[in-house]
């Protein structure tokens, strides 16, 4: 389908788990990488326990099968990637319905060229457009537009009720706690590390 509801990218598109990818987590506890002679001294390596392991691979590969399907959902229903439908969320959450390129890499966790060829196709079907920034004659600053804002208003439900459906009734309220919890602390951790 054309125009901006075009199929979405092959990359977000459901796919298994990639046994290349199950081998590097293993490797995490065995001190073993496939395909890769020495990466460091393996004697400094402090190598995941059983209980880490499964810690880290159950966040991995759960997260990355999370996204897939609220990408697909959206994309049957809406037409629209996840990827640009968080571009759109970040921009609404603004009163202005606008943020400069470079404050939106950052909360996409996207690189400046990535998100400006992103933002390209966006706003070739009419969802943003950009501008010089105000304040600042040598940046950019990416804006939500009507249309936009439209799909974001027709998608939002789709996607609220697949993040409930498939992780928040999953979670006891308590445990949702934890969950935030946790994942602030990782949060200000990279955060205070920088670029």
């Amino acid at each position: 389908m054309g125009g901006p509801f075009r199929a979405p990218h092959r990359c977000l598109q459901d796919a298994p788990f990639p046994r290349r990818s199950q081998l590097w987590l293993l490797s995490l506890s065995r001190g073993h990488f496939p395909g890769v002679d020495k990466v460091r001294d393996m004697s400094e390596a402090r190598w995941l326990t059983e209980p880490e392991m499964g810690a880290w691979r159950s966040y991995v590969v759960a997260t990355l099968r999370l996204r897939q399907r609220l990408h697909r959902e959206l994309s049957d229903a809406h037409g629209v990637s996840l990827t640009d439908y968080e571009v759109l969320v970040c921009l609404d959450a603004e009163a202005d319905k606008r943020l400069r390129m470079s404050e939106l890499a950052t909360m996409l966790g996207s690189t400046k060229s990535r998100l400006s060829h992103q933002i390209g196709r966006m706003e070739t079907d009419g969802f943003v457009r950009r501008v010089p920034d105000p304040d600042d004659k040598r940046g950019v600053v990416a804006e939500l537009t009507s249309v936009g804002i439209a799909l974001l208003k027709e998608a939002a439900p789709t996607h609220v009720e697949g993040v409930r459906a498939h992780l928040i009734n999953r979670l006891a309220p308590h445990e949702q706690v934890v969950l935030a919890a946790v994942f602030s602390r990782v949060l200000d951790h990279l955060t205070g590390l920088g670029e």
